[in-house]
């Protein structure tokens, strides 16, 4: 039977024939033809849904099985039967792989948009087993998929209305739909990814100017008319792929570099990089079509038919409804008051210009447009800088980097080109130009902050570290991709195979351990000051997933240095507890993580020399040592600093899973770290291919269990989910044996409370453990000077960074300069105190404190420490009362500041600067 027809308001002249998967549907093997006899005992409308849909007997069993489990495990059904009937046959096609349906062709029977929809399906999981890993991937896939769709047409419509002239007859609509048809094809042939938003808009751009050329004069804006006329006369052309060579065919027409230059303009896109696309992808997509020697418009049958079975067999979303604003594609109405904002001031003269709205598509291109301006224009060389430190170098690395580079770019480019489709290598070598480009430049920096920290200029050691410089390449290609949104962390960033470009998929590109490239992303960050706040967050979460799970994997160099540790004549711990309350702060650089194993305190020094300088990278060490002193296994660096922040990235996420279901039992929360943190630092190999969360989840289970707190593991999972970057499969796919996986309940009874059981029981008897110190959390090890700071124990009061360059510190005058200002780094711990008691005393009072060195004491009231604690005396902020008390206080002291910036206006202009 063939597939239902498509409700749309498109006109055709006839319906499409039904697409090829039908006959080849892992579905033929059952009847293709429902039989109502065999589902007397279902609802009968329910049998009618299967029979719109042509789902075969076998599916509407499992469906209504499905329907029958998930109404049993809710206590109130969502919306309505019928909804939820096709939200279960979804869930069954999809498991199944059967081509029953599309989804355009489900949503349509149901009256869904695909967001109402999707979220339906994610509903039906009550029992944390409904939806499979397979169904959840497919859900994902297809909400990036309709977020990038709409994104494009909602930039295609803006583009047509500076394109084509409006008419009475409508002509250019038709034109439109065309193109816009078309496009989808070319899109569908051209990419396996098609969720990738740059190359699907830079495809789009391509479709439109092979539609402009053939318009006339007339049809166009005025500014694309003088392109055209261009076009018409003899076309500039340029010089075909190499691909074509052997092949001999009439002259044809070409992209039009003229035109093609004023799309992108218009679009804030790079030339060269559409050029590419058009010369690569899009001409292969109009040989295909039989196009490309045709100066004719396509003809719109032929582009719709085969848009119609493509679509079909990809039992996917039929694009083509966007153009008609079918309700099953409109975006969903969002209310204010559903979505947090930040808020934004008020005062455009302080704001400066009026700055567009950032659509996914603007903000991309002004991404990669400010990547590509703060590149060095040498290229693919390094700078003079750069050589002349290779060359001052023991052992000259100039080739060695040049040979890596050629090895590593060939397996980025093919590996990049199998992800995202046909003909798509050239796009893998021209994101692996850029990445160099950003490599070479990082480096420098790095090499200059060395060489001003140690005045020494020759690093050979380090620029001979073959794992440093694949680690630095590795990060930069990431910024990349990241920038160009290829590496994204929807659904939590998970690991998936095939075409996804993720992270950590870099690593097995250039087959580079997680723990080493964790190594060399705090230092890039630092030496690259230009990266946005969006890329600093993206490699933040880079570095939390190596922390989570992808450092723990076998095989992992991380192992190797806890079994070192752990087998050290000194025994210590790698990151001791009474380290917690400290700041997370280091003065740890790439070269002290890729070279030295020791770090200070454990060092061991020569004798006579008490006051050795600074590690140098260049030089080796001496570890010679006075005869009295006993021989000390040195500590590693990285792995030290790796414990440091995975303690408190584990702790932040216990403690919001603790704000979730246990926030009346807080006296749990330090028990249960106590539990963690021992297994983190005893237990490690239960870490070993599994996911920290898992371990969390299991030790909160467990000190409910012991302290008779009712708790669930349905409980947790379902609080769990609604925490951020999480993912499903951490719950249902947990590692219990080699080779075995199975659910978060069954890793808990079978592995973590049989290791455990002793130091579990220890916290219900009468004399439990000492508890593990709380670590002290940072917001954020990279600082966002940008970005608007949530006040402590509110849920809406922001205060922003100081914005007027006139009163930054470098150039305050001495009055001005004690001003505090929001989220800039004030080092020294005793300056908030004089802060405190600037605001809190008089004016003569606070210079009498500045110009004496005794110690002041510390006041209980507001103060904004530099990690976050909100209270002098550590007390958690509690209830309303509290908040109307710290915004009284807020109120009272920015009065105050603002009245005495109002005094010194005068001075500051008479004062030198």
């Amino acid at each position: 039977m063939p597939p239902k027809k498509r409700h749309s308001g498109m006109t055709q002249n006839k319906e499409p024939k039904p697409s090829a998967d039908s006959a080849s549907s892992p579905d033929k093997q059952d009847s293709p033809e429902l039989s109502e006899k065999k589902h007397r005992e279902k609802h009968a409308e329910f049998v009618s849904l299967c029979k719109s849909l042509h789902v075969s007997d076998l599916v509407c069993d499992r469906a209504w099985t499905l329907w029958e489990s998930v109404l049993e495990s809710m206590d109130k059904v969502p919306g309505s039967q019928q909804r939820l009937w096709g939200a279960c046959l979804f869930v069954i096609v999809t498991d199944m792989d059967v081509g029953s349906f599309t989804v355009t062709q489900v949503l349509k029977a149901v009256s869904l948009n695909l967001k109402q929809f999707l979220a339906l399906v994610r509903q039906l999981d009550v029992n944390l087993d409904t939806i499979s890993m397979k169904v959840n991937s497919a859900l994902t896939r297809l909400e990036k998929k309709y977020d990038v769709m709409l994104a494009l047409y909602q930039r295609f419509e803006k583009t047509c209305k500076n394109i084509f002239v409006l008419t009475s007859d409508g002509k250019e609509r038709e034109t439109m739909r065309t193109c816009w048809t078309m496009f989808l094809l070319a899109k569908g042939r051209a990419l396996q990814m098609e969720d990738d938003l740059v190359i699907s808009f830079q495809l789009l751009l391509c479709t439109l100017e092979l539609f402009i050329k053939r318009c006339s004069s007339d049809q166009l804006q005025p500014l694309y008319q003088s392109a055209i006329s261009k076009v018409l006369s003899p076309p500039t052309r340029t010089s075909r792929r190499s691909q074509s060579k052997a092949k001999s065919r009439p002259s044809e027409p070409e992209v039009d570099v003229q035109l093609l230059e004023t799309l992108c303009k218009d679009n804030e896109c790079n030339f060269e990089e559409v050029k590419n696309v058009y010369q690569t992808s899009f001409l292969a997509f109009l040989d295909s079509m039989d196009l490309s020697r045709s100066t004719d418009f396509p003809q719109v049958n032929d582009v719709n038919q085969q848009y119609e079975e493509h679509y079909l067999k990809s039992r996917d979303i039929d694009g083509r409804l966007f153009f008609d604003g079918d309700e099953s594609v409109l975006p969903p109405k969002i209310e204010i008051s559903q979505v947090e904002r930040t808020p934004k001031k008020n005062q455009p003269e302080e704001d400066g210009p009026t700055i567009p709205p950032q659509t996914p598509i603007r903000a991309a291109m002004t991404s990669i447009r400010m990547l590509r301006g703060d590149l060095p224009s040498n290229g693919d060389q390094p700078s003079t800088t750069l050589a002349t430190y290779f060359k001052n170098c023991t052992v000259d690395p100039t080739q060695d980097v040049q040979k890596r580079l050629e090895t590593l770019g060939q397996a980025f480019s093919q590996k990049f080109g199998e992800a995202v489709g046909p003909h798509c290598v050239v796009y893998g070598r021209q994101r692996f130009a850029l990445g160099v480009r950003l490599y070479y430049k990082v480096m420098e920096a790095m090499l200059k902050s060395e060489e001003k920290r140690l005045s020494v200029q020759n690093f050979s050691k380090l620029l001979n570290d073959s794992t440093f410089h694949t680690s630095l390449l590795a990060c930069s290609l990431e910024v990349v991709m990241a920038t160009y949104e290829e590496s994204s962390f929807k659904n939590g960033g998970s690991d998936q195979t095939g075409t996804n470009l993720c992270f950590p998929w870099i690593l097995n590109v250039l087959n580079l351990s997680a723990f080493d490239f964790y190594k060399v992303i705090e230092s890039f960050i630092k030496a690259e000051p230009t990266l946005s706040k969006d890329i600093i967050k993206h490699l933040e979460t880079c570095e939390n997933l190596i922390m989570e799970r992808i450092a723990w994997r076998t095989g992992s160099p991380l192992f190797e240095l806890l079994n070192q540790e752990h087998a050290s004549a000194a025994a210590e711990p790698v990151e001791t507890p009474a380290s917690f309350s400290q700041p997370l702060q280091h003065s740890h650089t790439a070269a002290d993580l890729y070279l030295t194993p020791t770090r200070p305190g454990s060092r061991v020094l020569p004798p006579d020399s008490p006051t050795t300088p600074p590690r140098q990278p260049a030089a080796s060490q001496s570890t010679s040592q006075a005869p009295c002193q006993a021989p000390r296994q040195p500590k590693s660096n990285s792995l030290s600093l790796f414990y440091k922040k995975l303690y408190r990235l584990a702790y932040t996420r216990l403690k919001t899973l603790c704000s979730y279901l246990l926030s009346s039992h807080p006296e749990l929360e330090p028990i249960i770290w106590t539990l963690f943190q021992y297994t983190l630092q005893h237990e490690y190999e239960l870490m070993r291919d599994r996911h920290l969360d898992q371990l969390m989840m299991s030790a909160m289970y467990a000190i409910c269990k012991v302290k008779s707190v009712d708790l669930r593991f349905k409980s947790i999972v379902s609080a769990y989910k609604n925490m951020t970057n999480t993912n499903q499969e951490t719950f249902k796919n947990v590692l219990i044996a080699e080779g075995h996986y199975d659910s978060i309940i069954v890793f808990y009874n079978q592995v973590f409370m049989q290791k455990l059981k002793t130091n579990i029981l220890q916290h219900a008897s009468t004399r439990p453990p000492p508890l593990s110190p709380i670590p002290q959390i940072p917001r954020s090890p990279y600082k966002l000077p940008n970005s608007p700071l949530r006040v402590p124990g509110s849920n809406n009061v922001y205060i922003s960074p100081l914005r007027n360059s006139r009163m930054s510190p470098g150039i305050m005058t001495p009055r001005s300069r004690m001003l505090v200002s929001i989220g800039e780094s004030f080092g020294l711990g005793n300056r908030f105190q004089k802060i405190n008691q600037m605001v809190n005393s008089s004016e003569r009072s606070h210079k009498r404190a500045m110009d004496q060195s005794a110690a002041i004491k510390p006041l209980k009231k507001l103060r904004f420490d530099m990690d976050g604690q909100d209270e002098a005396d550590g007390s958690k902020p509690g209830g309303d009362s509290t908040l109307i008390q710290k915004l009284t206080e807020m109120s009272s002291t920015w009065s105050r500041m603002h009245e005495q910036k109002m005094k010194e206006e005068p001075e500051t202009r008479d004062e030198p600067q």
